[in-house]
């Protein structure tokens, strides 16, 4: 392929190819294969003049030109965009539409007056289109305000003023369009779910594969708290589904032979084998971006108490222009009355503030699926943190391993990592670990495993009945012998640590001992906590006693529970909030589901499960506990900012008010300075929150 270069320095070329030589998906291509092949940092492809600039490390220019002159026009790679190709074509397509607009008003005023008129008429119409179509529709609504402001203008031949008024409003609905596009690409880069390997049953045995590999018609087997990632149908088993991020409803459906289930919703309870239809990488995506943009439900409560006044407003703005042109007798200060009103600042400042502080947050990799959760974060004063993945490291590690009846140390871990495998738990991957670190094989000999939540798992090994998990599941439920001696030698060689109890035909054969220390970060986003408003630190976990007090003396937590089961959890924060108190539950484990389905407000961790990072209303999507410090004071900032806003439309716009009343501020006047007020109040909406 041809091209010319027309800028050269040390880390940074560009060269134009001419215009139309490669389209928007062979310009990714061309990216892609850059980045691929000469380790280029970045890439900026425009189709449209047949631009590339490629920024490339040092010594990288010679195959950077060789790549593009081994490109062949007649067939050019094919690529996706990334998320920055994304980003940057929302800014240019916003510059694109600020600079055309913004010229074109005042390029206008330069014309012949009656061609002046043709054009702002033409505008003109689409306002009017919108108020006409509210009005069909029975609403009195900031829309008919706006086709009648514009209507009251012409009225009195005030062409300019009618321009003025139009091109402000959109001027603010483009800035608002932007930061709405702005937020939903961060947001849907946050909330993509990598699945990157699945189980794939073949010739009836499990082998794990990537999922990379898996096609149309292949059977996959999906377990307790995993996420489904393709569109299928049930060919065997049976599983309670959870379908909310598809159709907002909590409540799992029973899926069984021969019903479909779909990319992006997670497994309860159960395992089934489901046979791939589709591979639809973001559906999963699209649905929560989809409920975050229209669902009134994830609305903050003031933002849509906002929009809901603005439209209330309304009437009351053609109730007063219509009095006081009765009373007053002044058409010019009737509409200078007209031309004001509280709606369209109340209703634009507070929609941009909410999702300029999604945004903020989705920049601090935390996901918020919607206004109302930040709500709740400002108004939380309890939070609730399970202890395992949460308050401890992501990654706790095998410290010690003890055998009976004659099984070695090898043979506990073998058999615990055969059945572990299969879920998604820290503790269950630190077994899998400690297996793969001594090189011990662990091929499966076991039928199907049945997962019992925040209890343990069930199998069958060699014929006998095998289980792994909690103290509770092992000896309470499953009536498991435990000899005073086994007790003894447990209790002294756990410590502080956490213990997995390995059952089999009904008796202990061994017991795993987890180093599960707490975070690095863990006290001081504690304290961080504390100094923005939580007056209170709980941790519940499924631990011994010891293991649970060793943590909180650690970290300073005020209250602690041990060795409660996941429904418990739940009725602990159901009495938190009867006694006054806003919660937020922490948590990562498909145990912790009830728990945050329970709370105001829930947060998942990095690496929580499919189901838990589900039914969360936040995930943190980097391990540092203290995002939850930075959340919180982002929440609080939030509503003093719109509250701030709303004092100052108030004053502002009765300012105008009275200033038309007195006739000290003619009609245009009056329409040039509310618009103007309303753009700049949403454009200073858009600021950053919290410093750095």
């Amino acid at each position: 392929m041809k091209y010319k270069i027309v800028y050269d320095r040390p880390g940074r070329l560009r060269v134009r190819c001419g215009a139309d030589v490669f389209t928007a998906e062979e310009g990714y291509g061309i990216a892609e294969l850059l980045r691929k092949n000469a380790a280029a940092t970045d890439v900026e492809v425009c189709p449209v003049n047949g631009s590339i600039l490629v920024y490339y490390p040092d010594n990288n220019k010679e195959t950077v030109l060789s790549l593009l002159s081994g490109l062949k026009r007649c067939s050019l790679p094919v690529g996706k965009p990334t998320e920055e190709d994304k980003k940057r074509e929302i800014d240019n397509d916003f510059t694109r539409k600020a600079v055309s607009l913004v010229g074109g008003h005042f390029v206008k005023k330069l014309l012949p007056a009656p061609i002046r008129l043709v054009f702002t008429l033409r505008n003109a119409i689409g306002f009017w289109s919108e108020g006409i179509r509210s009005l069909s529709k029975s609403r009195l609504d900031v829309p008919v305000l706006d086709a009648a402001s514009v209507g009251a203008a012409f009225a009195q031949r005030d062409v300019k003023t009618a321009g003025s008024i139009m091109f402000l409003l959109r001027l603010s609905e483009l800035l608002e369009d932007y930061t709405r596009k702005r937020t939903t690409s961060v947001l849907t880069h946050s909330l993509t779910v990598n699945v990157d390997s699945v189980w794939l049953v073949k010739d009836g045995a499990e082998i794990l594969v990537p999922m990379s590999d898996i096609a149309v018609g292949d059977v996959i087997r999906i377990r307790t708290g995993a996420l489904i990632p393709v569109d299928g149908t049930v060919t065997d088993g049976d599983a309670m589904v959870n379908e909310a991020s598809m159709t907002g409803e909590g409540l799992p459906v029973h899926k069984k032979q021969g019903i479909t289930v779909y990319a992006g919703t997670v497994i309860s309870e159960g395992s089934i084998d489901i046979k791939v239809t589709a591979l639809p990488k973001e559906s999963r995506i699209q649905q929560i971006v989809g409920l975050i943009e229209n669902s009134e439900n994830l609305k903050a409560g003031i933002q849509s108490r906002a929009e809901h006044m603005a439209d209330s407003i309304v009437p009351f703005s053609f109730i007063g222009a219509l009095a006081v042109g009765v009373f007053t007798r002044s058409m010019a200060k009737a509409l200078s009355v007209f031309m004001v009103d509280y709606s369209c600042g109340i209703k634009l400042s507070a929609s941009i503030s909410v999702i300029s502080a999604m945004r903020e947050a989705a920049s601090r990799r935390v996901m918020v699926k919607g206004g109302k959760f930040l709500e709740a974060f400002a108004k939380a004063d309890t939070i609730i943190f399970d202890k395992t993945g949460t308050l401890t490291e992501a990654c706790p590690t095998v410290c010690g391993v003890i055998g009976f009846y004659g099984y070695s140390e090898e043979e506990i871990i073998r058999t615990a990592a055969c059945i572990e495998e299969h879920f998604p738990h820290s503790m269950a991957r630190a077994v899998v670990r400690c297996a793969e670190e001594r090189g011990l094989v662990h091929e499966e000999e076991h039928a199907e495993v049945e997962y019992v939540v925040a209890h343990g798992v069930v199998t069958r090994l060699n014929g006998e009945r095998t289980l792994i998990g909690s103290a509770h599941f092992v000896f309470e439920d499953e009536k498991t012998e435990y000899t005073e001696e086994q007790k003894k030698a447990i209790e002294e060689a756990a410590g502080s640590g956490s213990v997995l109890f390995l059952a089999k035909g009904g008796k202990l054969i061994g017991a795993i001992f987890i180093n599960d220390p707490p975070r690095a970060e863990a006290a001081e986003a504690i304290a961080a906590l504390r100094a923005v408003g939580i007056k209170k630190v709980v941790m519940l976990t499924g631990d011994s006693e010891s293991a649970a007090k060793a943590v909180c003396e650690a970290l300073g937590i005020d209250e602690y529970r041990s060795q409660v089961l996941p429904a418990e959890k739940a009725e602990i924060i159901e009495s938190y909030k009867k006694n006054g108190s806003s919660v937020i539950m922490v948590g990562d484990g498909v145990n912790d589901s009830p728990a945050l389905a329970a709370a105001d407000v829930s947060v998942s961790m990095k690496d929580s499960s499919d189901i838990a990072r589900e039914v969360a209303d936040v995930t943190l999507l980097s391990a540092d506990l203290r995002e939850l410090a930075a959340v919180k004071e982002l929440s609080k900032r939030l509503f003093v900012r719109i509250e701030n806003n709303y004092k100052f439309i108030i004053t502002f716009n009765t300012a105008l008010l009275v200033g038309g009343l007195v006739g000290t501020i003619p009609p245009s006047s009056a329409a040039l300075m509310h618009n103007a007020s309303t753009m700049g109040i949403s454009a200073l909406s858009t600021r950053p929150l919290l410093k750095g």
